[in-house]
């Protein structure tokens, strides 16, 4: 028994799978109804509206429906898509047991602790058909699958079959009503004798009361349970129905049983604290699970998957009775695989698919695994109990015809042994029951005995090799030399895949894969909620392996994503190109279709084969927010700017690479403060001085305009940033822009308008304007003071500039990435890293362009198309634009070889050095 998913809760004492979703009810004896996703293991939703105990649950097998039944006499039906209780129906004069949907009309069965079971039509919301004739609280009532039939059980010691073909005659057949109809009412008897429902047959056997009764879903059975603690199988057929056999075992009541859907079995629970399962045609225990502290009260079965749910005192467990994983063995181009008892060949390039030979009979068991010697032409199949001490392998030679139709078993040597596996051409090892591994020949004769330490499991690892496998580690084992090779610390290792030329191991475990070379050394580990099913290597060296919901991939350095969805678990056999072959759990091969693009450009990125990248980034469809993630991760943001499209987001990455030209282009199209202000940054950085200069202008950074047209002595642009202080009344500002200019005039100007007129006629008096002064020193009164001068004061006058700055600051000369020269030397559209170039004007090329923009108008005013009277620029946004007419900037060429480089140099930013501090 395999359990796949356990809840704590309150005691359950109702379950149901929805036939579709990995969805299972539960009602609790708390009155509340609880919805699981048993495959992702939440609990997804809660209903609480019964006033006692819920015992019946049920979902509809086509409607988005359930029905629940309590112990407050009610019976209610949810719709679980709108989260509300439709309706209740109201009848029952004591506790419901159980409750029940029909698979086919539009009717609810429940039984009850008032002796009845009833029928009702949801549809009607109304009961058509009370069923009396049980002397005892009903604990059990259900619909046959396919028939008109219904099997109860009591605490009357009895099980009844009722016949319902009449309710279905009388409800179901269409046809107007006639006579007959209009004359029968629920439950009782017509004018000619006949009823909706009859008693077919009642079975008596049980010497205590009977708590469940189940029909068999294809043959004419029966099976209940009951507090005398036996189980009852049950044979009927139209005339009678007679016990066919007790399974004892159980050693307290027996709360439920039931039929396994696809497989001679019977499963049962009881307040002994055990699940026992046992041999339908031999009626003996053939496993038996046992709690410590809680009894068992309710089972159900999945309608089409092999699962089952158990309720118990602290919750429900959900689990599946055999392993499902189908064995098989790839070589080359052929796989093999067991189905059916038979073994079977599957050729992927044809698709041809034949039965190879009949498989030895004798054992229910499925077999556990596989080994196929190629030079031999032979198999070792494995199959394993949950005692071990049953667990057997069988040695066969695969017959070289296989077009035979109806393939005889051949002979096959069987001997006991947990595991089986080639490590030679003629020898192959096996584990036995005391986990002792010994070698044997293609006869089945034991050639030699190995002492190794202690496992569980052994694995292939190629010629004379093993992996052991214990509790907590993983061994490489030499057979020959008889010693341990290496070692890797991992738990509960179960299924071993090794690459084709057997350089990678995956070991994969419940919920981890770890990634090995040949000597185990671990090279990545990842860590999956749901159980990991199988796993193949891709031929590029790619690990592909799939979840109970997904297609994964995971590369040797770690990385791992999701390759596609998964309605139901596969196992993988092979990856080859766009297909991935493999086996469902019926073991019926299939291809699905993936697109491995997102691996294979990953796996470029890490073995650095950059010309397969750069041809990916301009054919393959590579979107969304993970890929560009991860190139940002992984250092390679100038790549990552070729999937966005956000300009948020290119704004970011244009400025991680330096690419200013992008992030200018993102800039524009964002238009926000905080974004002009980094890509000034970034620029000043670069000494892209045109670019900053319109960074500082869309950012109205006046004070930095003037400060970057001071180094670069631009003085009829710093003229233009005085005015523009004295229209804005920035005072602070117009005189520190006529002292970068040596503007004295200006300056004493200045000074008058601020009342500070010593200061004034100090400056003028200082810089040789004598008539000023005169005038400046007239306006002194007799209280007032003239300064005095300093015969050796300096003229405060800046130096000239000995030449100006019309193009961008040099940077050293360094080479580019691959991908930014190759995508400049092509070209790219928009999206590429080097394709957007500033927008420039026609005039580039000389110098700072004409001075347009600052002409006063007749009213003092700024005119053309240049500042408002805030200094601000009449575009939305404010500022200048590099492509106006008022600052025509010279054009960059921002592809074009440095000087000296040989012509395999860019300008780009250098990276920053070590600080003399370090040095030193």
């Amino acid at each position: 028994m395999l359990t796949k998913f356990e809840t704590k809760s309150a005691r359950v004492k109702g379950l149901s799978f929805h036939p579709k979703r990995p969805w299972v009810l539960a009602s609790l004896f708390n009155g509340v109804i609880q919805l699981w996703d048993y495959r992702m293991c939440t609990l997804i939703d809660k209903f609480d509206e019964h006033d006692g105990p819920v015992r019946g649950i049920c979902f509809h097998n086509q409607q988005p429906l359930f029905v629940s039944g309590g112990d407050d006499y009610k019976i209610k039906v949810w719709n679980y898509k709108q989260r509300r209780c439709l309706f209740t129906l109201l009848g029952h004069q004591d506790y419901i047991r159980t409750t029940y949907f029909h698979h086919e009309y539009p009717w609810i069965l429940s039984s009850s602790d008032d002796q009845t079971i009833r029928i009702w039509n949801w549809q009607s919301r109304s009961c058509v058909c009370v069923l009396a004739g049980h002397s005892h609280f009903v604990m059990c009532a259900q619909f046959h699958p396919s028939e008109d039939l219904i099997v109860s059980a009591s605490l009357d010691q009895t099980v009844r079959v009722w016949d319902i073909s009449g309710l279905r005659k009388k409800n179901v057949s269409p046809g107007p009503a006639g006579i007959e109809d209009r004359l029968k009412s629920s439950g009782q008897t017509d004018l000619f004798g006949m009823s909706d429902a009859v008693v077919k047959h009642v079975l008596e056997g049980h010497d205590r009361g009977v708590n469940w009764a189940a029909f068999h879903p294809n043959l004419p059975l029966i099976i209940s349970g009951a507090d005398d603690r036996q189980v009852k199988l049950w044979r009927m057929n139209e005339s009678k129905a007679w016990e066919v056999d007790t399974c004892r075992g159980h050693y307290n009541n027996v709360s439920c049983c039931l039929f396994h859907p696809r497989q001679e079995l019977i499963l049962s629970n009881s307040e002994d604290k055990s699940i026992r399962v046992w041999d339908m045609s031999k009626r003996t225990g053939v496993q038996t699970f046992r709690r410590e502290h809680d009894r068992f009260w309710v089972m159900a079965a999945h309608p089409s998957l092999n699962i089952f749910a158990a309720g118990h005192d602290s919750g429900m467990i959900i689990f599946k009775l055999e392993r499902e994983r189908p064995a098989y063995a790839v070589h080359n181009n052929i796989l093999f695989y067991v189905k059916d008892r038979y073994l079977r060949k599957l050729e992927f390039g044809s698709s041809k698919d034949s039965a190879v030979m009949q498989l030895r009979g004798g054992s229910r068991s499925p077999v556990f695994s596989m080994s196929y010697n190629p030079a031999e032409n032979a198999v070792l199949l494995c199959t394993r109990t949950s005692n071990a001490e049953n667990s057997t392998y069988d040695l066969y030679t695969v017959p070289k015809d296989t077009d035979s139709k109806n393939p005889d078993a051949p002979e096959g040597k069987r001997s006991a042994g947990l595991t089986a596996v080639w490590v030679a051409r003629n020898r192959f090892a096996v584990l036995d029951r005391q986990h002792n591994i010994v070698i044997k020949n293609l006869k089945n004769e034991i050639t030699k005995k190995v002492q190794a330490p202690n496992c569980d499991e052994i694995f292939y690892a190629g010629t004379g090799c093993l992996l052991l496998k214990d509790a907590d580690s993983v061994n490489l084992f030499d057979v020959q030399q008889k010693r341990s090779l290496a070692s890797v610390k991992l738990s509960k290792v179960k299924i071993v895949v090794w690459s084709s030329d057997m350089s990678y191991v995956a070991l994969i475990s419940k919920h981890v894969i770890s990634i090995c070379n040949r000597k185990l050394e671990n090279l990545c580990t990842i860590h999956e909620n749901i159980r990991v099913k199988s796993g193949a290597w891709e031929e590029t060296g790619v690990f592909v392996y799939t979840t109970s919901n997904h297609i994964k991939y995971a590369l040797i350095n770690g990385d791992h994503g999701i390759i596609r969805t998964l309605d139901l678990p596969i196992y993988i056999t092979r990856i080859k190109g766009n297909s991935v072959y493999c086996l469902d759990r019926e073991a019926r091969p299939r291809v699905l279709g993936i697109d491995p693009t997102e691996f294979k450009f990953k796996l470029a990125l890490v073995n650095r084969k950059y010309e397969e990248v750069l041809h990916m980034v301009r054919h393959a469809k590579l979107v969304g927010q993970s890929i560009i993630s991860y190139l940002q991760k992984k250092g390679y943001p100038e790549v990552a700017l070729h999937f966005v499209k956000d300009e948020k987001t290119r704004f970011g990455l244009a400025l991680e690479c330096g690419n200013i030209e992008i992030a200018l282009e993102a800039a524009r199209a964002l238009d926000d403060q905080a974004c002009w202000e980094k890509l000034g940054e970034a620029a000043l950085l670069q000494g892209n001085i045109q670019v900053v200069e319109l960074a500082y202008q869309r950012t109205k950074n006046f004070d930095k305009l003037s400060f970057i047209y001071l180094i670069t002595g631009n003085l009829e642009k710093l003229k233009k940033m005085m005015k523009i202080a004295e229209i804005r009344k920035d005072t602070s500002g117009h005189f520190q822009n006529a002292l970068f200019l040596g503007d004295v005039s200006e300056r004493v100007k200045i000074l008058k308008t601020c009342g500070q007129k010593s200061l004034a006629y100090l400056t003028a008096a200082t810089h040789g304007l004598d008539e000023e002064a005169e005038q400046l020193k007239d306006t002194f009164s007799e209280k007032d003071r003239v300064p005095d001068l300093y015969p050796s004061a300096m003229l405060l006058q800046p130096p000239v500039p000995i030449s100006q700055q019309d193009s961008n600051w040099p940077l050293l000369t360094t080479t580019k990435g691959f991908f930014e020269g190759a995508m400049a030397a092509a070209g790219g559209g928009k999206h590429s890293t080097l394709a957007a170039a500033v927008d420039m004007d026609e005039g580039a090329g000389e110098g700072w362009g004409e001075d347009a923009d600052l002409v006063l108008d007749e009213e003092g005013g700024l005119g053309g198309e240049g500042l408002d009277e805030e200094g601000m620029g009449d575009e939305e946004g404010g500022g200048w634009d590099v492509g106006d007419e008022d600052l025509e900037l010279p054009d960059v060429d921002v592809s074009a070889p440095a000087a000296g480089s040989g012509g395999e140099g860019y300008f780009v930013p250098p990276t920053k050095g070590t600080s003399q501090s370090q040095v030193l």
